[in-house]
């Protein structure tokens, strides 16, 4: 797809019902933004894990990330500022109006049991992409094994991210390194 194929409001637009219709932030929104973009055509399924990586590696929030992202690939900077001003604008004039009301009715009992209902939808939204990204991500035994100690890891022992980030680094330098020995 050439990059000027796709309009500027098309990528706007893509990006503001996302953002309207997520409850639960940026994981929540990776079902959402994979699959309008590839019903659009503008992204494969394989295209997606990658944008997952690059917009967590990059600091800030992950959906405005993969906004940017996304949005770059189809019509450069311009695209990137729609997508992310797509992304941001619905959710910064809901939080702005529910803060604007819910001080009246924080303390309300329905209000309450709405936020409880919510919290489980949230989970879901977020472990749809988690599962998704470990089916595509994990194609090998060993895969499956890294992903089940790095998740016993932090959720069990409390261990730094940032270390087994650092580990899985070593050792994957490590094997390159080994076979590449072994292949002189």
């Amino acid at each position: 797809m050439t990059r000027n194929a796709v309009s500027l409001w098309s990528i706007f637009a893509i990006f503001a019902k996302i953002g309207a219709f997520t409850i639960g932030g940026g994981y929540a929104m990776i079902p959402l933004i994979e699959a309008e973009m590839r019903r659009k055509n503008w992204i494969s399924e394989e295209d997606m894990p990658d944008i997952i990586v690059l917009a967590q590696s990059a600091p800030g929030i992950l959906a405005v990330n993969m906004a940017i992202y996304s949005g770059y690939r189809l019509r450069g900077i311009k695209g990137a500022l729609a997508a992310s001003l797509g992304a941001v604008l619905p959710s910064f004039i809901i939080i702005l109006a529910i803060a604007m009301l819910f001080a009246g009715i924080k303390d309300n009992p329905t209000v309450s049991k709405i936020f409880r209902g919510i919290r489980p939808v949230a989970v879901g939204l977020i472990l749809v992409p988690a599962v998704n990204l470990a089916r595509k991500g994990c194609r090998k035994w060993w895969a499956w094994l890294v992903l089940a100690a790095s998740l016993i890891a932090v959720a069990a022992l409390k261990v730094s991210p940032i270390y087994i980030i650092l580990v899985t680094i070593i050792i994957a330098v490590a094997i390159s390194l080994a076979k590449e020995a072994r292949n002189r």
